[in-house]
């Protein structure tokens, strides 16, 4: 299987949108397929034994409209040309409207422009200025005339079909007055078709404007990491552009430049700004061994690192791919407008027949009749209706990244808002993870040194957060790390391997149990488990030589948000493989009343799924190898940056800085954005509801009547109300400190 992310042009409103995606799910080797209105692109799964990107290609061309190509976040197009026309066709807008209305309210016009002392001048005028109108808006007559002829009309149809009408009215009343029926100059619509397509540009120009700025926090991503770097070769400094670095060159950065590609520092020191990912305004110290980030800023110090993920492997792309398939993903909130825009178009074309026959039925005249049909058209566009759910969804998670929280799954943000259990690891999660060697009992004929020694040489091996306290102690006291064989690591229990022909065990109480190894000395593992040490335990060749206590430390973040949780009403759970005592040490510390201790990684996803067959919306937040079963099975994972790539790959949501009250801020945007796409599809379903009604003239006996001209300005301002309503969650106050 294989993703690929295309970009898409003429698309205008969700039926366009929804008709594309419809059509690419239909065909044979595509997986899955889902299209931004927004982002004006697709991300779609697919089988690469049957398909390749020329084929997907044909299909999005068979579907009516055009790929860009592969999708990339580039700066966006000028906007003076577009302006500079809405600026021309605006003055002509306005001459149209003087020439039609300006008698009725005392204006001047010249007679041999007057509607009524030279008709046939003036009609021909306004002929000519409503086909300049038609080439301007030669690309909504040519979208809505492909979408109609592929049997998926969209909202440039409707527009189109309402501007013909108009179009095709006044010239027959035109035919009229030229034959000596000046009466039928009452009867052009010249100036509304122009009006039309004049709102509708106008509109777009607007919303093109607005939708560029939600993804300027992605764009800025992209434009983050320098165009040239330095790099050492044959002990010289060379500059060269950041595509031409390989992986294992060594690179320079002085104080003041920016990271080129990820890596690891091979000598110097300084402090980097990496704000851009972690939100963290403090900068971070990094040494000899430490990783540094694409993009981030040297304060000070000559440092040199080893060049290790360049190009689309480096955090910066991931993330932004991540960011932009998380805008392609679909919140079950979204299937309301999509369900509602993919019949809606048909169904207004159909009501606006209907108006049209009754009217002629009654016999209102055939102008009347045309009016409203025109008029219905135009009011009903399901614009508003399209951009209610993916613009919140893009601004949301343009926010999210700005604040340090990776979303992958916008589906997540509206599960988020619904969140009522939260569940959190121990070590490394609602701890630090970094521990230290508190305490050993020896009760071998070996020194401590030794056990020490022998210890570090298996913990050597592991990931478990437990093992830095032993690799950290042996870097510190310069033990010697012994020769071993035979390595098992244990998930859940610990590790076992041969050295010096000796069968060593090192974990938890249950390794030892389960290998039918006695454990002695009961008395000081429980002095040293009640003092909120984590115990681990050694056997050389089936005997227990030693008990190490180990010792976490609470994040300093961690009891403000359990109590934070809590004041919102949510329930709090603490998962931890550890034993009860040490467990029950640091749940108290915090504040949480449900402890779930001395569990395996399979009985923590088997714990997430006991909570959601109660009916619970679970979020699950954790860091290691040991947590990934229950990420993947919760109805939201969340997973530090700092965790194993596993923890990570397995969450929905990433913290990118290595703090729990991220939470509290994801939480708080979800929250915002739900409610602002529920303001968006009431206010756009609230206004089709309203504006059909009187298009068809259910008001016409209060003399309130709408024609097309003033049903296209109508049009505008829904979508641009959902526009800027949406744009109103980048104000969303997030604690950057954080």
């Amino acid at each position: 299987m294989k993703k690929i992310t295309l970009g898409i042009s003429g698309m205008s409103c969700s039926a366009c949108s929804n008709a594309i995606e419809k059509y690419l799910n239909k065909q044979t080797g595509i997986i899955s397929a889902s299209v931004n209105l927004v982002m004006a692109n697709a991300t779609i799964e697919y089988d690469e034994a049957i398909l390749d990107q020329k084929k997907i290609e044909g299909f999005i061309k068979e579907s009516g409209y055009k790929s860009t190509g592969i999708y990339r976040m580039q700066q966006e197009r000028s906007m003076a040309l577009p302006i500079t026309l809405l600026v021309i066709f605006g003055i002509l807008i306005l001459l149209m409207m003087y020439l039609s209305m300006g008698h009725m309210i005392g204006l001047p016009v010249p007679k041999i422009l007057s509607m009524h002392h030279a008709p046939k001048v003036y009609s021909m005028v306004m002929l000519s200025l409503a086909l300049i109108f038609i080439i301007y808006g030669y690309d909504i007559f040519y979208t809505g005339t492909k979408a109609l002829f592929h049997g998926r009309p969209n909202m440039d149809t409707l527009v189109i079909l309402g501007v013909l009408t108009s179009l095709g009215y006044s010239i027959y009343s035109l035919v009229m007055i030229w034959q000596g029926q000046a009466m039928f100059v009452d009867n052009l619509y010249f100036e509304s078709c122009a009006m039309i397509i004049y709102f509708i540009k106008l509109g777009r120009t607007i919303d093109h404007a607005s939708k560029s700025r939600t993804i300027s926090a992605i764009r800025d991503l992209v434009q983050i990491t320098p165009p040239n770097a330095t790099i050492l070769r044959d002990g010289k400094e060379v500059v060269t552009t950041i595509d031409e670095i390989k992986i294992g060159d060594i690179v320079v950065c002085h104080a003041g430049d920016k990271i080129a590609v990820d890596g690891t520092i091979t000598s110097g020191s300084g402090h980097f700004d990496e704000s851009f990912i972690t939100g963290e305004s403090v900068p971070a110290t990094k040494n000899v061994g430490d990783k540094v980030l694409a993009g981030s800023i040297n304060f000070d110090g000559y440092i040199l690192y080893r060049a290790e993920k360049i190009g689309k492997d480096s955090t910066i792309s991931e993330i932004v791919r991540l960011v932009v398939e998380a805008t392609n993903t679909k919140m079950p909130i979204a299937k309301i407008a999509d369900t509602v825009s993919g019949i809606f178009v048909p169904l207004v074309m159909a009501i606006a027949t209907i108006g049209f026959a009754v009217y002629m039925i009654i016999g209102a005249g055939i102008n009347t009749a045309l009016v409203t049909f025109a008029t219905t058209l135009v009011v009903a566009c399901p614009c508003a209706l399209g951009l209610a759910t993916p613009l919140s969804v893009v601004v949301s998670v343009g926010v999210c990244a700005k604040s340090g929280i990776l979303v992958k799954k916008s589906e997540s943000l509206e599960l988020s808002s619904k969140t009522n259990v939260v569940v959190f690891d121990k070590t490394g999660t609602l701890t630090y993870g970094q521990l230290k060697i508190s305490s050993i009992n020896n009760y071998s004929s070996l020194s401590d040194k030794d056990l020490l020694e022998i210890a570090n040489s298996l913990e050597e091996k592991s990931t478990h957060p437990i093992s830095r306290a032993f690799t950290s102690y042996a870097m510190d006291n310069g033990l010697t790390l012994l020769e071993t064989k035979d390595v098992e690591n244990l998930a859940g229990y610990g590790l076992s391997a041969v050295i010096k022909n000796k069968r060593i065990l090192l974990g938890n109480e249950k390794l030892l149990r389960n290998n039918k190894v006695k454990i002695t000395h009961s008395a000081d593992t429980k002095a040293l488990a009640a003092s909120g040490n984590s115990l681990v335990y050694m056997a050389i060749d089936g005997s227990h030589v030693a008990t190490f206590g180990v010792k976490d430390i609470i994040r300093e973040e961690a009891k403000d948000v359990v109590s934070s949780l809590k004041d919102q009403g949510l329930r709090v759970v603490m998962l931890s493989g550890d034993r009860q005592e040490v467990a029950e040490s640091i749940g108290s510390a915090l504040g949480i009343d449900e402890i779930v201790a001395e569990i395996l990684p399979s009985d923590k996803a088997k714990f997430i799924r006991k909570l959601q067959s109660e009916g619970n919306i679970v979020m699950m937040c954790g860091d290691g190898i040991n947590d990934s079963p229950a990420l993947a099975s919760a109805n939201i994972g969340v997973s530090v940056q700092g965790g194993t790539s596993i923890a990570i790959d397995s969450a929905d949501i990433i913290l990118l800085k290595d703090n729990l009250s991220k939470i509290l801020d994801l939480l708080k945007i979800s929250k915002y954005t739900i409610r602002n796409i529920k303001q968006n599809l009431f206010w756009a379903f609230f206004y089709n509801s309203l504006m059909i009604p009187i298009a068809l003239g259910a008001l016409r006996f209060a003399n309130i009547l709408i024609n097309p001209m003033i049903a296209s300005a109508c049009m505008m301002v829904s979508s641009l109300s959902v526009v800027f309503n949406a744009l109103r969650l980048k104000l969303i106050k997030v604690n950057k400190e954080r």
